[in-house]
């Protein structure tokens, strides 16, 4: 991995690298080992960004949205045409399988499209409430500030760009803390494309680079993406600063239920998909990380679910078949081990998984993917989000019962439902408290539907109209005619 540590990493200001009055080590997830050095942006760094940002973005808000969405389009086909090395990045910065990596560029590179796609839902309306004119229109904010996680590095960095530059405004992405190579690339590219300063991406730990972007006096609008603790702590000190607009999409601990009457097989497989095991160590805020089945078919789909989790290959993920990486750091791989004991401490039953898989040595953060039944609802592990390759098994005897048991949980992102009756489906779908819901399936986002949660998931929608619009505000206009 020498190329990765011989390499200057740097944030660019104007287009060329900014000199950073300190720099931090990242870790090598496979190995636990050095992999590069990034920049540790200061507050007088992140304001040198922002205020770059600014400058661009009064030129860029006087285009028309079809020529901003070109662009935009234009630099979707820059990700593409850098897809190797992108997934590359990810995939040794991150700890996913190579191939996963792969996907998440193509789905960097359709939501860049996507964004452009929507570009004429800018347009505002007029109101026939006088023989006066009256109407209104969609304005940038000015610069967005978007913070993103380690657990999908490329396709956040330049996907999550794609709605603020679309309508208008400049961006500054502050990258995952552990994972900011690809962040980093994205930002050289996007400057081939929109020109220094309307697309750039800092990099540090989050208690200074982050907040000093959360607190900037020229950020209006927030995105951020992450644990539901610093989603409070961003909405705190956002107020703290100034009338600022945050979106979130936090945390989840969310529920996949199995009624009787369902397709096993397809259950027992989309409970294993929808966990994100071979995606992201099960490292992701929708995985659906507590499985409810019914008593009476709870020991068939179990057994399916263990049989295919057990067959799961951990390794190196630049190897060939690995199927699921390393967690991305020391941090979450004692997190993941200390959750698998607190709940079999609680009455859990390790089916699966439980600790180091064989076959991958002493070195790096592995956890094997783990099956947990025989709990009861307010074991830790059916509680907590663990935010790694660990699945909670509960069984319940009724729908009611199962519904109440998936709402107890104080997150709402994700559900899913698998059941033969359409009836059914539609009565839980309306009854579970969860911003997405899929009936018979799981994991799989279709882009252009909304995407987000409730209770301490989150609050506004991404990956739509919905999110392109939350970029914009609304002016109104009366011109008096007579």
């Amino acid at each position: 991995m020498t190329r990765y540590a011989d390499r200057r990493w740097d944030v660019l200001l104007d287009g060329a690298p900014m000199p950073a009055a300190a720099r931090y080590e990242i870790e090598d997830p496979s190995t636990g080992g050095p992999l590069a050095e990034v920049p540790d942006c200061a507050p007088e760094e992140v304001d040198r960004v922002v205020r770059a940002a600014a400058g661009a973005q009064r030129s860029w808000a006087r285009r028309t949205p079809r020529e901003r969405a070109a662009k935009v389009r234009e630099f979707a086909a820059l990700i593409r045409a850098n897809a190797a090395e992108l997934a590359e990045l990810d995939a040794v910065d991150a700890g996913f399988p190579l191939a996963v990596m792969r996907a998440d560029v193509e789905i960097a590179a359709t939501t860049l499209e996507l964004m452009a796609d929507l570009a004429l839902g800018l347009g505002g309306q007029t109101y026939p409430l006088s023989s006066d004119l009256h109407y209104t229109v969609r304005e940038p904010y000015g610069v967005v500030a978007r913070i993103v996680p380690f657990n999908h590095p490329l396709m956040f960095a330049a996907s999550k760009a794609a709605a603020p530059l679309v309508a208008g405004n400049a961006v500054v992405v502050k990258a995952s803390d552990q994972a900011p190579l690809s962040g980093l690339r994205v930002a050289e590219l996007a400057a081939e494309v929109f020109g220094p300063g309307l697309c750039s991406v800092v990099t540090g730990r989050g208690p200074v680079t982050g907040q000093a972007l959360v607190r900037h006096e020229l950020i209006r609008r927030i995105g951020f993406i992450g644990a539901a603790e610093t989603g409070r702590l961003v909405q705190r000190q956002a107020s703290e600063s100034g009338v600022k607009y945050v979106s979130l999409e936090l945390g989840g601990k969310n529920a996949l239920i199995v009624m009787p009457d369902a397709d096993l097989a397809k259950a027992a497989e989309g409970a294993v998909t929808g966990m994100n095991f071979t995606a992201t160590a099960g490292q992701s805020c929708g995985s659906t990380s507590r499985l409810l089945l019914h008593e009476s078919i709870a020991d068939e789909v179990l057994e399916r679910v263990v049989d295919r989790v057990r067959s799961i290959r951990v390794g190196h993920p630049l190897a060939d078949g690995t199927q699921m990486g390393p967690v991305i750091d020391r941090r979450q791989y004692e997190k993941s081990l200390g959750a698998i004991e607190a709940a079999t401490g609680e009455g859990a039953r390790v089916l699966a998984g439980g600790g180091r898989p064989e076959g991958v040595g002493a070195d790096g953060y592995y956890v094997a993917p783990t099956v947990l039944a025989g709990m009861e609802p307010d074991n830790p592990a059916a509680v907590e989000e663990i935010f790694g390759p660990v699945l909670s098994v509960l069984t319940f005897r009724d729908e009611a019962e199962a519904v109440e048991i998936a709402n107890r949980s104080r997150y709402g992102l994700t559900a899913a439902v698998f059941t033969g009756d359409v009836a059914r489906a539609h009565r839980m779908a309306s009854a579970l408290q969860a911003g997405y819901v899929w009936v018979n399936g799981s994991a799989r986002h279709y882009l252009g539907l909304p995407f987000g949660g409730v209770k301490s998931s989150g609050v506004d929608r991404e990956e739509s109209l919905d999110e392109l619009l939350s970029y914009t505000e609304t002016k109104a206009v009366t011109v008096v005619l007579g």
